[in-house]
């Protein structure tokens, strides 16, 4: 397979296109339930604090699994193609480290604040602590995606 990606013209980029599409996905869940979370979801006012966040995170749930399915796979593969390249770049090793600290960050919400969710009245919110990940959540998807961009680049 890896061959076959380094000697086609196309296969490589539609490998790439999927874990782009992925990573839109991923992110973008993550990002608008991040932003629920903040407050921060919807331009009208007050719209946002009527967006149920269980159910907001219960819809997003089964697409960030899905895409999680084209990112690994895809990363992987790419990351074959030209492994000895990749290794020695800044901008991958750092999307790496980022990628496992979203990771611990979701592990640390859900096994912690998150697992009371379903008592956070809509008229109080989130406590602090959920806000603080959903805050850390996007700086790091955020990052992460930059870190993307610039491995073409370091």
């Amino acid at each position: 397979m890896i061959e076959l990606l380094r000697a086609s013209s196309w296969l490589y980029p539609v490998v790439q296109i999927a874990h782009i599409v992925g990573f839109i996905v991923l992110a973008g869940g993550a990002i608008l339930f991040d932003l629920r979370m903040l407050g921060l979801s919807s331009l009208r006012a007050g719209a946002a604090a009527r967006v149920d966040l269980r159910a907001l995170g219960m819809h997003l749930l089964p697409w960030s699994v899905v895409a999680a399915l084209l990112v690994v796979p895809s990363g992987v593969l790419m990351f074959a193609v030209d492994a000895e390249s990749l290794i020695g770049n800044r901008a991958f090793l750092l999307k790496l480290v980022l990628l496992a600290c979203a990771a611990g960050n979701a592990i640390a919400f859900h096994l912690g604040v998150g697992r009371h969710w379903a008592r956070w009245s809509a008229a109080e919110g989130p406590p602090p602590a959920a806000r603080v990940h959903a805050g850390v959540s996007i700086g790091l998807w955020i990052s992460i995606v930059s870190c993307g961009r610039m491995i073409a680049y370091v």
